[in-house]
């Protein structure tokens, strides 16, 4: 059985909002948000950095979120949630599941940091504020392109497990604007999803 490493609040609820949506059957390791579990010897041995999330599958061990969904989809099930490589859609799944974590997840990243992870006298306003703008130029074209559409594709596929988690912490961050109505309408949409919940509150 597949055993996901996991923490909330983190890149691990996309692991286990698509283990979710799938249907798979899974064990999870929940661990708390800190150094205490993070950094323990039993979970750097998993991980060499301490993060979160990683996925244990026999004695195959695999971390990052990405490859994690990847590992999933080709080994376990696709359920319909990644286009085939002929499909017409799989150049802009592609390009969307990799827009995740080049553009919208480095300033989230640093706001994250400078608001919550930092004590308040090393928190830098300014390094803030450039992220926050940061993002939300990195936002707008997937608001742009989301026009008429449900999900990022149009129907649900697994690219909204990577980017709609990070544009689901990008407003919960305060960086989706009023102006964005495409993605507030997406994430409410996103909210209403049972595996999206089950995620979420894990």
């Amino acid at each position: 059985m597949l055993k996901l490493h996991f923490a909330p609040n983190s890149r691990a609820q996309r692991s286990l909002w698509l283990l979710e949506e799938l249907g798979l059957p899974y064990e999870l390791n929940r661990m708390e948000f800190n150094p205490k579990d993070l950094k323990s010897d039993e979970h750097k041995a998993r991980h060499p950095l301490g993060r979160i999330p990683v996925l244990d599958d026999g004695d195959v061990s695999i971390f990052e979120s990405g490859a994690i969904a990847e590992y999933i989809l080709e080994r376990h099930k696709n359920g319909g949630l990644k286009p085939a490589v002929d499909d017409p859609l799989y150049p802009e799944y592609l390009q969307w599941f990799h827009y995740c974590e080049g553009m919208v997840m480095p300033p989230v990243n640093t706001i994250v940091v400078h608001t919550l992870l930092l004590p308040p006298e090393r928190q830098d306003e300014t390094v803030r504020g450039q992220a926050q703008r940061l993002l939300t130029r990195a936002l707008a074209p997937v608001n742009e392109a989301m026009e008429g559409r449900e999900y990022i594709l149009g129907d649900f596929s697994a690219v909204d497990t990577m980017l709609g988690h990070a544009i689901y912490m990008s407003n919960r961050l305060g960086c989706v604007t009023d102006e964005m109505t495409n993605l507030k309408a997406y994430v409410s949409r996103l909210e209403t999803r049972p595996a999206f919940q089950k995620a979420m509150s894990a």
